[in-house]
């Protein structure tokens, strides 16, 4: 009952929950793709990668969900063409973005004058501390996200099952499949002030992974995803407020121990 009264009174949970739902719709349509075309460690690289364009952003006194949102797009750009064009060399270029991504954001925070410590949200998150222009921007970048996966349905449906019969369908694969990794990108914004950039990756794909375990339509899949996510998110939320726990850390820990618990289930009970 306490946890109620502090929803209906407390401005910085109902940011949290606000925010949540937003990052779970999100994470079940753009986590499905993720999942379903096996990708999880471009998008871990395009996620740290983040840290420069925020360590940036915080030297220029600029927002620094701005300047995420900048090193994303840029990162999964580089990658997108890299993957399509040499696919060779994809794991090497991933690396080395994700370990250049966190070490200018280091560099850039150690020169910032008046270092703070609330750099190390942007790691670990603390979606209790969203603010109502995270909100604002998370609202939009959702919106765009949704009506872009609308508009381009079938050509992601193509490029996630089979981009070879998606190059003779006459489908342009280069733009498309950089268009999802951008997407990708939005989504790792809108999730780092939520969990960090160290966790992003588990909540942008365990729910998508545990909706391809009972079925196997995407738009199903979304939907299912969807829903995982409020409940994850919210009830890392609640989970972790009483205690007085991480609430980043407990989001993903009810993911992690949901996912171990619907293997378990597929195994068993579901033929």
């Amino acid at each position: 009952m306490e946890l109620i009264h502090e929803l209906l009174t407390q401005h910085f949970l109902q940011n949290a929950i606000i925010i949540s739902i937003f990052a779970s719709i999100l994470c079940g349509i753009v986590g499905t793709f993720v999942v379903v075309k096996k990708i999880s460690y471009i998008s871990g690289g395009i996620a740290h990668s983040v840290l420069g364009g925020i360590g940036i952003a915080y030297f220029f006194n600029i927002q620094p969900l701005w300047g995420a949102f900048a090193a994303a797009i840029f990162s999964a750009i580089i990658i997108g063409v890299v993957s399509l064009k040499s696919k060779q060399h994809e794991d090497t270029v991933i690396s080395a973005l994700w370990a250049i991504g966190m070490a200018v954001g280091i560099i850039f925070m150690h020169k910032t004058p008046g270092y703070s410590t609330d750099l190390v949200t942007y790691l670990f998150g603390n979606i209790l501390m969203v603010s109502s222009s995270d909100i604002t921007i998370a609202m939009v970048l959702t919106a765009f996200v949704v009506f872009v996966i609308f508009l381009f349905y079938k050509q992601f449906l193509f490029i996630a099952f089979d981009q070879q019969f998606a190059w003779i369908r006459g489908i342009n694969v280069t733009f498309v499949y950089i268009l999802l990794l951008i997407l990708i990108s939005i989504t790792v914004v809108v999730l780092v002030r939520m969990v960090g950039l160290i966790l992003v990756i588990a909540l942008l794909s365990l729910p998508g992974a545990i909706s391809t375990l009972f079925t196997k339509k995407i738009f199903n899949m979304m939907i299912v995803s969807i829903i995982l996510g409020i409940i994850f998110t919210s009830g890392g939320i609640m989970l972790s407020y009483q205690p007085n726990l991480p609430a980043g850390a407990s989001i993903i820990l009810l993911s992690g121990v949901s996912y171990i618990l619907a293997l378990v289930i597929k195994k068993i009970f579901i033929k």
